[in-house]
Parts: structure tokens; sequence; C-alpha cells
């Protein structure tokens, strides 16, 4: 038995039982670590960098990239590194400042889902409001509604879940540390302060997800009226790319977090946690270039200008 006082260290899970593996894992983790920044990182560029992309849905893309590039850089170079050198420890502050920028970035970047439904909402339904609705003070102060909320629960969340005495050892059975794996560490009887943490972001949770359920069912319904099929193919294209990344973050949230604990185990929530922590900041880039003309002409002119200046 060990309490927090005497804890300088976490021992995270490993991300495979053999050198071997885990070198061809680090290797593998490291390709899609480099590919999630790129594409995020030439997202960001080319809607700051194109006057055409400075609209309202292009700055919530940007603010989406950033938050994936955040989410990503959290998780895998602590993961990279153990890997290399053959090593799970990380210090009892990083842990707590991995766990704090994990929820913060993952909290913002749903809530940032949330507002981008709107935007799709009052562009297709309400499209004579639109310029009122969005103008850019009302899509700064979303944005930094969203931010700073997430921040506060981030924080006050992390620092609650550190107070708690730890009676069960050192050991997170995950590959970065989560709430959840923290929290199973604690002594049994002292966590239940953490139920007023859970049932106000549980809370906040399904309140996003019933906003982005009815948005949708508002906008399919306005695009369905439409008497012009290029203009229900138009409001489609717009609005799909953000309707498969909502389902992918969902998807994956929903299968770590709320699996039956009957079918728990330390490889499952490994490959779980793998697939929501990495998988959506990876693919984001790749589904809202996809089929966007736009992105993909400010994506052309960055990488000439690129090409051009290293000549």
């Amino acid at each position: 038995m060990s309490n927090s006082s005497s804890i300088s260290e976490f021992l995270l899970l490993p991300l495979a039982d053999t050198r071997q593996l885990q070198l061809l894992h680090f290797w593998i983790l490291l390709g899609i670590y480099l590919a999630a920044l790129l594409g995020n990182g030439l997202i960001s560029t080319a809607v700051a960098c194109d006057r055409r992309l400075h609209t309202p849905m292009y700055f919530f893309l940007l603010n989406l990239a950033l938050l994936d590039l955040g989410c990503i850089s959290t998780t895998l170079p602590k993961a990279l590194t153990n890997a290399l050198w053959d090593t799970r420890a990380i210090s009892y502050t990083g842990c707590a400042a991995q766990l704090f920028f994990f929820s913060f970035f993952l909290s913002a970047e749903y809530s940032l889902l949330t507002i981008m439904s709107y935007d799709r909402y009052v562009a297709i339904c309400k499209p004579l409001h639109y310029g009122t609705l969005m103008d850019s003070r009302a899509c700064a102060t979303m944005a930094a509604a969203a931010w700073g909320t997430v921040l506060l629960y981030s924080l006050l969340h992390t620092a609650s879940t550190f107070s708690l005495p730890l009676c069960q050892g050192n050991v997170v059975n995950q590959f970065f540390c989560e709430i959840p794996q923290i929290l199973k560490l604690t002594c049994s009887a002292s966590y239940l302060r953490e139920v007023v943490f859970l049932i106000f972001g549980s809370s906040l949770f399904f309140g996003c997800f019933v906003f982005i359920v009815v948005s949708y069912v508002q906008i399919f319904m306005a695009v369905l009226r439409m008497p012009s099929e290029q203009g229900r193919h138009k409001s489609f294209s717009t609005c799909l790319p953000h309707l498969a990344v909502v389902s992918l973050f969902l998807i994956t949230g929903f299968f770590a977090y709320l699996k039956p604990p009957s079918i728990s185990s330390p490889l499952l929530d490994l490959t779980v946690a793998l697939l929501y922590s990495v998988v959506p900041p990876t693919l984001n880039p790749i589904i809202y270039s996809m089929r966007n003309r736009e992105i993909k002409h400010a994506l052309r002119n960055v990488l000439q200008y690129t090409l051009f200046q290293l000549q």
C-alpha cells in the first residue's frame, strides 16, 4: 500500500511485451504522428494564409486542427520515447500535466464540433441571417467560450483527481495518463467527490450530443425540401465532412468509455485508447480536404510557395 505523498512517478502500460514489437510499434506510431502533424499543420497554414478561407466554417476548422495537434502531441511523444528507450516511467508532475492537457484538448474538440454543427445549421436553415448570427465577433466569442469553459473544467477535474490519496500503487494500465486509470489507483472510499465532476461532465457531453443530433435533423429536413438537386448536393457536401468527423469522434469515444467492464483487458484498453486518441486527429485533415475544393486549392498554393522558397 502506498499514498500519493510517496509516489514520485507512475509506470505506464508498454506498447508491446517484446523489444522487437516495441520498436515496430514505435516506427508505426511515429509515422502516424508525423502524418497527423503534417496534415493538421497544412490545414492550419492553408486557412491562415488564404484570405478566401477567412470564413466562419474555416475559422472553426483552423481551431479544430490546432486542437488535434495538441491532443495527439499530449500522448504520443511520451509513448514513443518510452518505446524507444524501453522504459515505462512518467513523473508525477508529467502525469498530471498529460492528464490535464488531454482532457482539455479532447473536451475542447467536442465543444468545437458542437459549435460547428450550429454553424452548418445556420448556413443551411437560416442563410439570410448567417452574416448576422455568424459574424467574426460571434465566432470568436463562441470559440473563446468553448476553450475557456473546458480549460476551467479540465483544471478543476485534474486538481480534484490528483488530490485523492493513492492506495493502489503507481502502475497505470494505459500508455498515457487518463482519469479513469488514475481513479483506479485511488482509495475506494475517497473518490465520491469525483462524482460531481463526472455528473457535470456527462451532462455537458449529453447536452452537446443532443444539440448535434437536433441540428442535423433540422439540416437534413431543410436540405430535402430544397427544389434544386445542385443545392442539395452542395449542402450535403459541406455537412458530410463534419458529420464524418463527429461520428468518428463519438464512436471511438463511446467504445472507449462505455464498453462493458466484463470485456475489459489491458490489450483491449490499449487498442481502444489508440483508436480514440490517435485516429481522429490523424484522419480529420484527410476527411476535410478530401472533397473540399477550397482546401485543396489553398494547400496547393502553400505547397507551391514552399517548394519555390526551397529552390
